[in-house]
């Protein structure tokens, strides 16, 4: 039996396949359509050997009305433990193979920020993108 999963979930961009060596400007992202989300963060070999001061922290934060962002809490998601300020991903170490993490959101807020927050120095960018695939609409078909 064939299965189409093409019109029951969403896929939005949080961070665009892009070499970084500084924060991107995360866009607010809209899953009021939807009964949960789940972040998909891919990053590539790192550009530098990342350590606790030269590091990128990933940060989402959740709003019900886009404009007043909160830092998630351990509560609104699964698949990671949350750090202070909504760190659900840190790059402390050497990144010698890409990886893919996964991290399931429930937090029943309307809108989600992802933030790769660079501290330190990066003398070269590392590769990462972000994507949100939102599932369980309300309303389906969705586009």
């Amino acid at each position: 039996m064939k299965k189409d999963i093409s019109t029951s979930h969403g896929a939005i961009a949080a961070i665009a396949p892009a070499v970084l060596d500084a924060d991107n400007t995360p866009a607010a992202i809209d899953i009021g359509n939807y009964g949960g989300a789940l972040v998909l963060i891919h990053v590539g070999i790192g550009g530098i050997t990342f350590t606790t001061t030269n590091k990128v922290e990933f940060k989402l934060t959740h709003s019900d009305d886009n404009s007043t962002y909160t830092a998630v809490a351990q509560g609104d998601v699964k698949g990671v433990t949350v750090g202070t300020g909504g760190i659900i991903k840190s790059l402390v170490a050497e990144q010698a193979a890409a990886t893919l993490t996964k991290v399931g959101y429930h937090g029943g807020k309307r809108y989600l920020k992802l933030l790769a927050d660079f501290s330190g120095t990066h003398a070269a960018g590392t590769p990462m993108s972000a994507v949100v695939v939102a599932g369980e609409p309300y309303i389906a078909p969705v586009a």
